[in-house]
């Protein structure tokens, strides 16, 4: 049975965050060095590729974030991919803390930006502009190095943390009703 979607004006800022949260997405971790060496983290799944030719990604940041000024004015940062296995450091990143970095395995990188050990892929980003978008700062960074792996990715939807499940699709639809096997994902979700 399919359920009925009552519309909502768009006013309503929590109805607006349970319909973009459907929306199911990564999870990052982006890292910054300040001009005064301060290393910043935070937790954040507002990462999405810009352009391959240049090589382009964003993420997005509240402009009343403590770590504002540092990634603002650093020139460099760094998108972390996490893992299904790093959902310590999602949770982590989300809190605030004087030395972040303290107990996190990392290395340095470009810009003296922090890449988190053991992700399945990090982006080390030159800053190429930074755009005004309503409450957040949108941070579009040029791609200088990237490095993946294979893993299971952390997922976050409908405001639980995800893993993917395996999925076989069958070749045909009759195959399907013949095996049984529904023709949706499940997942299991790890909050």
């Amino acid at each position: 049975m399919t359920q009925q979607m009552s519309p909502r004006k768009v006013e309503d800022p929590r109805h607006l965050r349970q319909a973009l949260g459907r929306f199911a997405t990564g999870v990052t971790v982006v890292t910054t060095c300040s001009p005064t060496g301060k290393l910043e983290g935070l937790t954040a799944n507002s990462f999405s590729s810009v352009s391959l030719d240049p090589p382009l990604v964003l993420w997005s940041l509240q402009k009343q974030a403590p770590s504002l000024e540092s990634f603002r004015s650093s020139g460099h940062f760094v998108v972390n991919v996490l893992g299904a296995h790093q959902h310590d450091h999602c949770q982590h990143f989300a809190r605030p803390s004087q030395n972040k970095f303290q107990d996190v395995p990392h290395e340095i990188g470009l810009g003296g930006c922090p890449v988190l050990d053991d992700c399945i892929a990090t982006f080390e980003c030159s800053t190429h502009s930074i755009v005004e978008g309503g409450d957040h700062l949108i941070f579009i960074g040029r791609v200088e190095r990237a490095v993946y792996r294979d893993g299971e990715p952390l997922i976050f939807s409908a405001g639980s943390f995800c893993v993917p499940s395996q999925f076989q699709q069958p070749e045909t639809a009759s195959e399907a009703r013949t095996t049984g096997r529904s023709s949706f994902v499940q997942r299991e979700c790890c909050s």
